[in-house]
């Protein structure tokens, strides 16, 4: 018998978000398919740190649910260090925020990065491919 191959996807923040707060949304679908196999989810710090800050400013009082949410999610954790040096392609992303999670999605080996950001959806970047949430449910 043959194994499948895992995929990792690296959902952004704002689908993450969305995910936590309309469970019946295409970006809980996305969340969904991304934990379950042949797929594998990946996360980086930077995407929990900002989830956190726009928790902490927009929806303090849901705070917990979001950290469950983090708690009870399957997910392989990228973190990275000084010695992750910016990746040939990352200035193609415009905003100089979302270049540390490209960056981190390729130490990972992320073959689909799923995000609502137009930053990262009208970026000439080319690996990891770059979704909508739609168009990974849909895929």
């Amino acid at each position: 018998m043959r194994e499948h191959q895992t995929i990792k996807v690296m959902l952004d923040t704002n689908v993450l978000i969305s995910a936590i707060y309309n469970p019946n949304s295409t970006t809980f679908q996305a969340f969904r398919k991304a934990s379950e196999p042949p797929y594998a989810l990946v996360l980086c710090d930077q995407i929990i740190d900002e989830m956190r800050r726009i928790f902490n400013r927009k929806f303090p009082t849901k705070i917990q649910a979001m950290e469950r949410f983090l708690s009870i999610a399957h997910y392989d954790l990228v973190t990275l260090t000084s010695e992750d040096a910016p990746s040939a392609g990352e200035s193609d992303v415009r905003d100089i925020n979302d270049r540390p999670i490209l960056r981190s999605a390729l130490k990972a080996g992320v073959e689909i990065l799923v995000t609502g950001d137009k930053d990262f959806l009208e970026s000439s970047v080319k690996a990891p491919k770059i979704l909508t949430a739609a168009q990974f449910v849909e895929e």
